[in-house]
């Protein structure tokens, strides 16, 4: 922003717009958004709490699904309460540590889940691949070391974030194009080189996403190559053990990539296209993920209906 004799000065708030060109609209669609964030919650919520309280569960894969619920409760819940407030309240003003620290955890909680999506795609290649290994490579213990590296990781890769976004001038515009804070949104804003941000930002998209997304497509050809010498019914059984990984694995890069290239090489004056897809990518894949395991997986689903069922049961007279 610009101080009062025309100075660069640093930025103390900025305005989040919500849906430009919708803003009539975005009362009423703040109930769905609502609604989907609540099904997002309460269904990985109850994903955790089955495979907490069944001993049965208690195996690397329903972990890692464990964790995976976990980061998708907390990526939507670090944007939407503040999006609710745009819409409903018109809470637009959110200020520069506010702003830092939500652009923090989103950023890093996605290299999280992206690191918890490539340990769900190794367990599936150990499980296929050498299926009499399994139970010693991925214990317990390791599987729980595994899942703070992924913490590790992924506060690792963002530590740098607060740094290089503190050391900009903001003398522009002080209005962000999205109804939360992006890193991407925010440097676009300041009157300085911003060439090292730039460069931060592509050093972490190929050395998280880039690489595990790399990394899983490796693993799922190893996987065909080995399915593809199995009987028929094994082949089945197989590929339906890995049908809700690779559907979840979609659900979160889909939106990421689309989004990042939207960034990168769309125009200026495409500004509702990068929000629909920021969205999707922080609300669709909470919402989708439970849903898709509830479905495919028979031992997941089997415990829906039963916690379910016994809660109806209960409350009959």
């Amino acid at each position: 922003m610009v101080g009062p004799n025309g100075n660069e000065s640093s930025a103390t708030y900025f305005i989040l717009i919500g849906l430009p060109g919708l803003e009539e609209a975005q009362f009423w669609l703040a109930f769905p958004l609502c609604s989907l964030y609540l099904i997002a919650v309460l269904g990985n919520l109850t994903i955790i709490y089955i495979v907490r309280t069944e001993h049965s569960l208690h195996e690397p894969m329903y972990i890692f699904l464990c964790m995976l619920s976990g980061l998708d409760v907390l990526i939507s819940t670090s944007s939407m309460p503040k999006m609710m407030a745009i819409f409903w309240f018109n809470s637009t003003t959110i200020q520069f540590d506010a702003c830092l620290l939500q652009m923090f955890a989103i950023h890093s909680l996605s290299g999280m889940e992206s690191t918890v999506l490539l340990a769900m795609a190794f367990d599936r290649y150990v499980a296929i691949c050498h299926p009499l290994r399994h139970a010693t490579v991925l214990t317990l213990p390791r599987v729980t070391k595994i899942g703070m590296a992924a913490v590790v990781r992924g506060v690792a890769l963002m530590a740098p974030l607060p740094v290089f976004i503190k050391r900009l001038p903001f003398c522009r515009s002080n209005i962000l194009s999205h109804s939360y804070c992006l890193h991407q949104d925010v440097m676009k804003l300041a009157c300085a080189d911003i060439h090292v941000n730039i460069i931060y930002g592509l050093i972490v998209i190929i050395s998280a996403i880039g690489l595990d997304s790399l990394l899983i497509s490796l693993s799922y050809l190893l996987i065909l190559k080995t399915v593809l010498g199995l009987t028929r019914e094994a082949q089945a059984k197989a590929f339906g053990t890995c049908v809700s990984h690779v559907c979840a694995v979609f659900i979160f890069y889909v939106p990421f990539i689309g989004l990042s290239m939207v960034h990168r090489f769309g125009k200026p004056h495409d500004s509702l296209l990068p929000i629909i897809l920021a969205n999707t990518y922080l609300l669709v894949p909470p919402v989708l993920n439970p849903i898709v395991y509830g479905v495919k997986t028979k031992e997941i689903r089997q415990r829906i209906l039963r916690l379910f069922h016994v809660t109806t049961h209960t409350l009959d007279p």
